[in-house]
C-alpha cells in the first residue's frame, strides 16, 4: 500500500523513534497540522513527544498532515490517518492532541479531523470520540478562532501543565468530570464553558460569561525556569528541514520586544539557560550527530554564547543574529558556515523608531561587512512590508541599504526575504489594520524591481494571500470558525466572505473587548496601547 510505504521510508530513516505497548495506557496522539518535514523540525512538538513517552502509563505516537498526493489516496481508499508508530487510526486514541504553531494550519486541521471521520466541530462529538485538545503557541495569545472545534485548550507552556492535567485525567471517568476539574488548572481553557455575545451594530464582543466556576480570566502558564525542563528532540532524521540536526533551546523569549512580534511579548519573563545544562545536553547530542541547532530569538543576547560556540567537534547552527557590535565575536565562531541570517526589518531609521528594532544603520552594515568579510558564503537579510506608518520611501529604504551592503563588499551572497506585517494579539500593533493587499503586493514588485539588477543579490517573499488569511485568523474570534472551515473546503474566505474586511481592515482601539482579552498574559493592556500610540506619534 502506498500509504504505509512511504511511512516506513520516513521510519526507516530516524534515530530514537519510541515504541510502546498500548494496553493499559493513556494512548495519546501527537498531531502537527502540516507535513512530516516541518513537524519534525519543531523543537516544541518533539518535546512533548518525548515528556509523555517518559510516563510510564502514557504512550505517544506521531501524525502528520499527509503530502497532497497522500491525502488524495486516503480519500480515495476511505483510510483514516494512521499513526508513524502502531499504525492506529487517529480515532481510537483517547487523546488527540495537536501542536499549533501557524494561523495558516488552522485549515489543515479539520482536514485530518474529517479524513480520520472525527467530526471537526466540538459540539457534534460524544464520549465515544477522542478528547481533541490544542497547544502550541497559537493556543497561547488567540484560541478563539478554533474554540469551536476543541474540546480543551492550553494557554501557555504545556510542559508545565501536562502533567497536572493527565493526573486529573486519570481520575475522572467522564468528560463533564474532566472539564470541571480540569478548568481549575493554572492556563487550562475550556472553550464551551464560555459563551459570548456580539454587538448587533458594531459586531464588536458585548460580553463574555463564564459557566459554573470557569474562570472568567485565563492566566498563561509559564516555566520558571527552562534549565530544569526536558523539553529537547528525541528524533533525529535527515528528513527534517534541519536535516539531521539536534535542536537545543538557549533562551526562551526576546529581551528587545519590537512592537510587531508576539514572541517578545508572550514569553515573558526572557529566561535562559544554564551554561552547564546547555554544555551536557550537547555532550548527549554528540551521542547522535555532530549537528547542533542552537535555538532562541537572537543568539547575540544569550550571554554564553560564545563559550558554546567554541565547543569542539560541533557543527552549530543558530537561527539569527541581532545587528550589533556584539556579534562579531559569533560571525568569526562561525566561520565556514553558508549562512548567517540578521532582521533590519524595516529599511530606514524612522521606520525602525516605529517598530521600536533600536538598531541603527549604521549597525546593520558593519554586521553584515562582517559577516561576508569572514567567508559566509550567504547573508540573509529579513525584511517586513506594510508596517504601520510604512510608505514608499520606506520601501526605497530598503533598496538603498542593501546597495549599500552589497557597495562595501563584494564578497558572497545576500537574499533578502521579505514578508508581509500580520497584526498579532498582545502585541503594540494589535489594534492596527493591514495595509490593502493591492499596496503589498506593489511595494513587493518595487523591491524586487529595485534590486533585480544588483549583482549576487536575490530577493524573496511570501505569498500575500497567506499573509491575509493568517491575520484574518490571527485577531479573528468565535465567528471566525466558519472562515476556517470555507478554507478547509478549498475556498479563499478573502473574496468569498464579507466577514474578511473586519477582521483585516478596521483599526481597533483601546475601548474595544478583543478576541483575546480575557487571557492574562503578564502584560497590561494600557502599556501595549501607550505603545502603540507613541508608535504612531500621537
Amino acid at each position: 500500500m502506498q500509504l504505509i510505504e512511504n511511512m516506513e521510508r520516513l521510519l526507516s530513516k530516524e534515530r530514537g523513534t519510541v515504541f510502546k505497548d498500548p494496553g493499559g495506557k493513556i494512548n495519546v496522539a501527537l498531531v502537527y497540522p502540516n507535513v512530516y518535514s516541518v513537524g519534525m523540525s519543531s523543537l516544541g512538538f518533539q518535546g512533548i513527544y518525548g515528556l509523555l513517552n517518559r510516563m510510564n502509563d502514557v504512550v505517544c505516537e506521531r501524525f502528520f498532515l499527509p503530502s497532497p498526493d497522500d491525502i488524495i489516496e486516503h480519500e480515495r481508499t476511505d483510510t483514516e490517518l494512521f499513526s508513524f508508530e502502531s499504525r492506529r487510526s487517529l480515532a481510537r486514541f483517547d487523546i488527540v492532541a495537536f501542536s499549533v504553531s501557524f494561523e495558516n494550519d488552522y485549515p489543515n486541521i479539520l482536514k485530518m479531523l474529517q479524513v480520520s471521520h472525527i467530526p471537526p466541530r466540538s459540539a457534534e462529538r460524544n464520549a465515544s470520540h477522542p478528547l481533541v485538545v490544542m497547544g502550541g503557541v497559537c493556543a497561547f495569545y488567540n484560541p478563539e478562532p478554533m474554540a469551536a472545534f476543541f474540546d480543551i485548550c492550553f494557554i501557555g507552556e504545556a510542559e508545565e501543565m501536562l502533567p497536572e492535567f493527565l493526573d486529573v485525567y486519570r481520575g475522572t471517568g467522564t468528560r463533564e468530570g474532566l472539564y470541571s476539574m480540569a478548568s481549575g488548572i493554572e492556563g487550562v481553557y475550556i472553550p464551551s464553558y464560555y459563551a459570548v455575545n456580539y454587538d448587533g451594530e458594531t459586531g464588536q464582543i458585548s460580553g463574555r460569561t463564564p459557566s459554573g466556576k470557569a474562570p472568567s480570566v485565563i492566566k498563561k502558564c509559564a516555566a520558571d525556569n527552562i534549565s530544569d525542563l526536558i523539553i529537547r528532540p528525541v528524533i533525529i532524521t535527515p528528513e527534517a528541514e534541519f536535516s539531521d540536526m539536534y535542536l537545543a533551546e538557549v533562551m526562551r523569549g526576546c529581551p528587545w520586544a519590537c512592537r510587531f512580534c508576539v514572541a517578545g511579548h508572550i514569553y515573558k519573563p526572557v529566561r535562559k539557560k544554564e551554561l552547564s545544562v546547555l554544555r551536557q545536553e550537547i555532550k548527549e547530542a554528540l551521542k547522535i550527530t555532530r549537528r547542533v541547532g542552537l535555538v532562541g530569538p537572537s543568539l547575540s543576547d544569550y550571554p554564553h554564547a560564545a563559550e558554546v560556540l567554541e565547543t569542539e567537534e560541533v557543527d552549530f547552527s543558530i537561527t539569527s543574529l541581532r545587528a550589533s557590535r556584539m556579534s562579531g565575536r559569533l560571525v568569526e565562531l562561525m566561520r565556514g558556515h553558508k549562512s548567517i541570517s540578521i532582521a533590519p526589518e524595516a529599511g530606514t531609521e524612522r521606520l525602525r523608531t516605529v517598530i521600536n528594532k533600536k538598531i541603527r544603520e549604521s549597525d546593520i552594515l558593519e554586521t553584515a561587512e562582517i559577516i561576508l568579510s569572514s567567508g559566509i558564503e550567504t547573508l540573509r537579510l529579513y525584511f517586513m512590508v506594510g508596517l504601520p506608518t510604512e510608505t514608499r520611501e520606506d520601501i526605497e529604504g530598503i533598496i538603498t541599504l542593501v546597495k549599500e551592503i552589497r557597495s562595501r563588499n563584494k564578497r558572497g551572497f545576500i537574499t533578502l526575504s521579505a514578508s508581509t506585517f500580520v497584526p498579532k494579539p498582545f502585541t503594540p500593533f494589535q489594534w492596527h489594520c493591514m495595509e490593502k493587499m493591492s499596496e503589498v503586493k506593489e511595494r513587493m514588485r518595487l523591491l524586487k524591481k529595485g534590486l533585480g539588477q544588483e549583482k549576487g543579490v536575490k530577493v524573496f517573499h511570501d505569498v500575500v494571500k497567506d499573509a491575509y488569511i493568517q491575520g484574518m485568523f490571527s485577531v479573528g474570534d468565535r465567528r471566525s470558525s466558519r472562515l476556517i472551515e470555507l478554507a478547509a473546503a478549498g475556498g479563499n474566505p478573502i473574496k468569498e466572505s464579507a466577514d474578511a474586511r473586519y477582521y483585516l481592515f478596521r483599526r481597533k482601539d483601546i475601548s474595544e473587548d478583543l478576541p483575546w482579552d480575557f487571557i492574562d498574559s503578564g502584560v497590561p493592556k494600557e502599556r501595549l496601547w501607550h505603545e502603540y500610540r507613541e508608535a504612531l506619534g500621537l
